[in-house]
């Protein structure tokens, strides 16, 4: 039988970017997905892609019914809104590999959660870096953020072996608190190390931009909190290297601006990487 994969794609101001996002997830040759758009902005991003060509009867566009709702609350919508077995997460700037879909199906015939290396790119699409490529491995969730240091959009799950819904109390890293929910139900997941996720750094990223400090650090204090006291159920060695993990995280959050102003456009894994190195 052929699972079909939820592709969840939130959009807010995202008219100079979702095209390509769609189209790499049109590339795919896994062909069984559905694409939820959830237009959080009152935008018809339906009517935005047919403009350019670009229309296919697995696109579903979803409205949040506000504006600037946030993607945590937009990707709830879609999570609720599909039945499939399967979901992966791309945001309407990124763009998935043409065998992103095929590989994570693949794997997730053995394992509930399935990560990827990431290609971090410029907005223009130049390569900058790669963030977690080697071999396929397990990883337990205490390892998971040593070896995807980047963000965690990158996963796909079987939710109906795991599954949770991302946190709106908090503004940034609910990809990360919502991993944390889905290792609650198991504890480790399968990487692949090719590279099949293109992460795009903006001026805005959340980790890469600026003026966005403050929001990190509450938000991972808050994560660090929960994860110290049980909240995900995590068995206690694997705790314990999540919690470590997220304070040399904060410290180099408190660096970060320093180190950015003394070298204009380092990258905030080329900061964090080194102070993992020496924790």
């Amino acid at each position: 039988m052929t699972e079909t994969v939820a592709v969840i794609m939130p959009a807010y101001r995202a008219q100079d970017t979702i095209g390509s996002s769609v189209a790499s997830v049109l590339a795919q040759s896994y062909p069984h997905f559905q694409l939820l758009i959830v237009s959080d902005d009152g935008v018809d991003y339906a009517e935005l892609l047919g403009r350019q060509g670009i229309a296919d009867k697995r696109i579903l566009q979803l409205s949040s019914g506000v504006v600037g709702g946030g993607a945590s609350a937009a990707r709830n919508l879609a999570l609720e809104a599909s039945s499939a077995p399967y979901v992966a997460i791309l945001d309407a700037d990124d763009r998935f590999k043409p065998e992103k879909l095929a590989l994570a199906v693949a794997a997730l015939a053995d394992h509930a959660i399935v990560s990827t290396a990431l290609d971090v790119m410029s907005d223009s699409f130049v390569h900058l870096r790669h963030v977690a490529m080697g071999p396929d491995r397990l990883v337990r969730a205490g390892a998971h953020k040593w070896l995807n240091l980047s963000m965690d959009s990158m996963i796909v799950w079987d939710r109906r072996c795991t599954d949770g819904r991302y946190d709106t109390t908090i503004s940034n890293m609910t990809d990360l608190e919502l991993l944390l929910q889905l290792y609650r139900g198991v504890p480790q997941s399968w990487h692949l190390g090719t590279p099949l996720h293109d992460y795009i750094k903006r001026s805005s990223s959340m980790s890469n931009g600026a003026n966005v400090a403050a929001g990190m650090i509450a938000s991972k204090t808050v994560i660090l909190g929960r994860v110290e006291a049980g909240y995900y159920g995590l068995p206690e060695a694997d705790a314990v290297e999540v919690a470590r993990f997220l304070r040399i995280s904060l410290e180099a959050e408190k660096l970060y601006g320093d180190a950015l102003a003394a070298q204009p456009g380092l990258l905030f894994e080329d900061h964090l990487e080194p102070m993992l190195g020496r924790g």
